[in-house]
């Protein structure tokens, strides 16, 4: 999470942005971005040339020999980098950057690859030298406080998705589309629980910033790290540098051919794809599309698909995919069918849905419910607190956790009332005790059909025959039995004798400040 000084100089940077003549929002996150980006390509660059130091691996640096940015014109690399631009004058920065610097961030990767072409139609926006140096010194600062919050042993996390997160708060469109990301925690908890693995494919077909496949990727780069390279997060999953991965076909499998992610939106790809490669993925598989449409084709390969899809959306008619056959336009339905349809039989998927998905009464509801029980292994439904996507929703969500292909024969329920911040607007990280989601991983590895009996613990398995019974109600509260206590009260006799020894107290109470007036 973002802390107080981050919040505030981020806010600045919007503030001159805006004052800047960039008032479109959207635009101004994608300036902002754009600059983030080029300002963490340099860190990792410098961290990258490290970590294969430490693992003896061979890399080169992005900024190695030169760059041709206009026929016959070539120009160092090395000059390129943020550390080089940022001591320029103000209009031979912005010359530079805009010149320079932004046809290499377009040509990066080569011409064929998703980065390329996600920004082929990147335009850079910022008119004044003045407010390129402002954002450039605002941005400097930024990294100066993630800097002092590593010292205190905290940990780098998505700078780029949090401010995406934090400037949709200054919006009126906040959450309008369902573009607001997904808290860090709740996406590594479904990782978990998933648990993606090297050599899968990994899909989100409404990836946003990519917040799923990072999740995904830095789950597995810990499972291959050496227990003294790794270190707990901000949030209490442990993290790693994958230093157990020697062969160089293991590297290229994780970074270039396990995360794949689409989206309607150009502005989230270019983001996402920012965001991935910045985090060690060289080729991330991020793409423009509409997975709802009939344009949409994939089908039948992916190991794992992770997703938070957009709630109460809904799509035209006509242009819903003929291998959709849900009688809906409902996105929160569809999105559930099209990722069944992805995944490859054996396949695995954890999804967030609103509650309503879980109970909804309307034939949409009801068929791709008995969808999930019939073509599908619905291992899990992890019902969360209502504030956890607050302050852009209050909707009541669950996490369902289902197999392509396998036979349902028990449900696993989690009733989470915690997750470690507090459900208001504010989000405020609470103390250990408060939450709910270790023991959430702690018991769903440990769940037991035949022990996991007792319906009035948070966690508890249900067989499909009485699910059926009840028209496939996926809903919590309808299995989950509360626990009464029966309290002992005095006898009346004894509270009223109670209540007249205190209204003598008073009387003699009142009496002597009588007296004393």
């Amino acid at each position: 999470m973002l802390t107080p000084a981050m919040r505030s100089k981020i806010k600045a940077l919007w503030d001159r942005f805006w004052s800047g003549g960039i008032a479109n929002p959207l635009s101004a996150i994608e300036q902002i971005s754009y600059l983030l980006f080029l300002r963490r390509l340099d860190d990792e660059d410098r961290r990258r040339e490290e970590n294969a130091k430490f693992t003896k691996q061979r890399y080169e640096s992005l900024f190695a020999g030169s760059f041709e940015w206009a026929p016959k014109q070539k120009v160092d690399k090395q000059t390129l980098r943020w550390s080089s631009f940022r001591n320029l004058r103000g209009e031979d920065m912005l010359s530079l950057v805009r010149d320079k610097v932004f046809p290499f961030l377009r040509a990066l990767g080569g011409e064929d690859l998703p980065f390329a072409a996600a920004m082929k139609d990147a335009v850079f926006l910022i008119p004044k030298a003045s407010l390129l140096v402002e954002a450039q010194g605002l941005i400097d600062d930024l990294y100066g406080e993630i800097e002092r919050e590593r010292q205190q042993g905290q940990t780098f996390h998505d700078t780029q998705g949090d401010l995406y997160e934090h400037l949709l708060a200054e919006i009126a469109t906040a959450g309008k589309n369902g573009q607001f990301r997904t808290p860090r925690h709740l996406i590594q908890m479904i990782v978990e629980i998933v648990d993606p693995k090297l050599g899968e494919m990994v899909c989100d077909p409404a990836c946003g910033t990519g917040g799923f496949l990072l999740g995904a990727y830095q789950h597995i780069l810990a499972a291959h790290t050496s227990p003294a390279q790794r270190w707990r997060d901000e949030v209490g999953f442990e993290r790693g540098i994958g230093d157990k991965l020697k062969d160089k076909r293991q590297w290229d499998t994780l970074r270039n051919r396990t995360c794949y992610g689409f989206d309607f939106d150009t502005t989230m790809v270019r983001v996402g794809l920012m965001n991935l490669m910045l985090h060690g993925m060289d080729q991330p598989k991020l793409a423009y599309g509409d997975t709802l449409s009939k344009r949409f084709e994939e089908q039948d390969r992916y190991d794992v698909v992770l997703a938070n899809p957009p709630f109460k959306g809904s799509i035209d008619k006509g242009d819903i995919s003929e291998r959709l056959h849900l009688a809906t336009t409902k996105t929160e339905l569809l999105f559930v069918e099209r990722i069944l349809d992805l995944l490859r039989i054996g396949g695995r998927a954890g999804v967030i849905v609103p509650d309503g998905v879980l109970f909804g009464s309307s034939k949409a509801h009801k068929a791709l419910r008995e969808k999930l029980l019939a073509e599908a292994e619905l291992q899990a439904v992890v019902s969360m607190p209502g504030g956890v996507f607050r302050p852009y929703a209050g909707v009541s969500t669950a996490v369902i956790v289902f197999v392509k292909g396998g036979v349902t024969e028990h449900v696993w329920f989690y009733d989470m009332e915690q997750d470690g911040f507090s459900l208001d607007d504010k989000r405020e990280k609470l103390g250990e005790g408060e939450n709910d989601i270790p023991d959430v991983i702690a018991k769903w590895r440990a769940r037991d059909p035949k022990k996991d009996l007792d319906r009035t613990a948070k966690a508890f398995c249900v067989p499909v025959a009485e699910i059926r019974a009840q028209g496939c109600d996926l809903s919590v509260n309808r299995y989950k039995q509360v626990k009464y206590e029966a309290v002992e009260y005095e006898a009346p006799k004894v509270i009223l004798a109670k209540l007249r020894a205190i209204e003598k107290e008073i009387a003699v109470g009142l009496g002597r400040l009588e007296g004393m007036l």
